[in-house]
């Protein structure tokens, strides 16, 4: 072809865009990012972020709810949102300014404006065209709704919305019972709020192993979190105080809001892809394991690709994209093993196949799994929470699948991911020293168990 402008131009500035971008230019490539809002895109604006700050203001408030049964005399006077979200905000706008400050230094040329693939290797921002060597697609994902279902901002709420809500609602209904719609629930719950869970499939995060969805269902139950799975949504109307939420049955659930979280669509309509030939299904790009388009030169990474729609992974994708496109010749990313963690009130992380999944792979007589229950964990003692770490193994061979519940346990899914991505047997594991007290040794111990040398192992 002939000179393009950039080495690499990217079309999205999120996760997986920047993280290709920065990644690139340190290769000694030429980068162009095309972006129509904020560097950072959802994760950083509207969605990992925000979202995470909102459950640690709820965590402080659940602390200051409880701190007489640590002995601590405080009281909960009640929930300033006007003070959360300046909390929330201050934060945003701290990594906003450090990622800004990062892609300055590295040379690389922002293209502000909404930019449509309008040749294999051009994007067009704004009537003016840009060339690339390679372009990489990045456009990241939008809040679902149901059809015929219109999220007003108002009553009926995207979780776009709900980062801006300015109260405390006094009742919510959310619809979905997913990462997304636990997360939520979860926070109003701390911050006070009655919180009813509609999900049409038969448990809560059902992308998560069985025994997850189990705990963290019976935790919600005992804060008050009504949940009415394999229950399908019907229709939502307006009243005087609030919604009226209609579900299969005949019931109706009140409340003065109704949270959508059914999931995210990818953003690709109106954006040329179609137009340039890319293979599309339902929406999403279609790519190999390296990210590649059947265009010649044409990666996609991140939400708008088939797979997990978070953003380590379109982190991950982005890297791998610039060191393609650099000749390095990457690995191709394992999405078994990618992380992943629902921030709740109590946690649930993951890494690996589930048991079912382990079982259809290698068979029932070729799969063992050990749980392992908090109870036997003094820091998780010390933090008053419960739950388990979870083993799911080849008999004689690794572990496979490493599932927890509990509060802080996604701080335990790093070790997990090295024990899954080096294949690690309970052998290799079991001997290892884990300080003492952390929720670390719960993972030592699990694998204690499974290596047949039990300690603190309850019977």
């Amino acid at each position: 072809m002939a000179a393009a402008d950039y080495d690499v131009l990217i079309l999205g500035a999120g996760s997986g865009g920047y993280a290709c971008a920065l990644r690139a230019a340190q290769l000694g490539l030429t980068v162009g990012l095309v972006e129509k809002a904020k560097l950072g895109g959802t994760c950083l604006h509207v969605g990992c972020i925000p979202t995470k700050a909102l459950l640690h203001a709820a965590e402080v408030a659940d602390s200051a709810r409880s701190a007489e049964q640590f002995g601590v005399r405080a009281s909960l006077d009640g929930i300033d949102m006007t003070g959360v979200h300046a909390y929330k905000d201050g934060v945003v706008k701290r990594l906003f300014s450090g990622l800004t400050g990062l892609v300055k230094g590295r040379g690389i040329t922002v293209i502000q404006g909404e930019g449509r693939l309008t040749a294999p290797h051009e994007v067009t921002v704004d009537g003016r065209a840009y060339t690339g060597r390679s372009v990489v697609l990045a456009t990241g994902s939008y809040p679902r709704s149901l059809p015929g279902l219109e999220l007003d901002g108002e009553r009926v709420l995207s979780s776009e919305h709900a980062l801006e809500l300015d109260r405390v609602p006094s009742s919510v209904v959310v619809l979905g019972g997913g990462v997304i719609g636990c997360e939520f629930a979860s926070v109003w719950r701390s911050f006070g709020a009655e919180v009813t869970i509609v999900e049409a499939l038969p448990r809560l995060v059902a992308a998560e192993d069985p025994a997850s969805s189990q705990a963290l269902e019976r935790a919600f139950r005992s804060r008050g979190i009504t949940v009415r799975t394999g229950t399908r949504f019907e229709d939502v109307k307006h009243t005087d105080t609030g919604v009226a939420v209609s579900v299969e049955g005949g019931d109706l659930l009140e409340a003065e809001l109704m949270l959508v979280a059914v999931g995210r669509g990818p953003v690709t309509d109106g954006l040329g892809y179609q137009e340039q030939g890319l293979a599309m299904d339902r929406g999403f790009v279609l790519t190999d394991d390296r990210c590649r388009t059947n265009l010649d030169g044409v990666f996609a990474v991140g939400d708008i690709v088939p797979g997990l729609q978070l953003a380590h992974r379109g982190f991950a994708q982005g890297i791998l994209v610039a060191e393609e496109i650099a000749g390095l010749s990457p690995a191709p990313i394992d999405e078994s093993g990618i992380p992943r963690v629902t921030y709740s009130h109590p946690e649930v992380a993951s890494v690996g196949l589930d048991e079912a999944a382990a079982r259809e792979r290698y068979g029932d007589d070729a799969v063992t799994t050990v749980t392992y229950d908090l109870g036997g964990n003094g820091k998780s003692q010390i933090l008053r929470t419960k739950g388990f770490v979870k083993l799911v193994s080849v008999v004689d061979g690794p572990v496979v699948g490493i599932h927890l519940v509990g509060d802080r346990v996604g701080e335990l899914i790093g070790e997990a991911q090295l024990i899954y991505g080096w294949e690690g047997h309970a052998e290799d594991v079991s001997p290892l020293v884990h300080a003492h007290p952390t929720q670390n040794e719960a993972l030592g111990e699990a694998h204690l168990v499974l290596a047949g040398k039990p300690l603190h192992a309850h019977s």
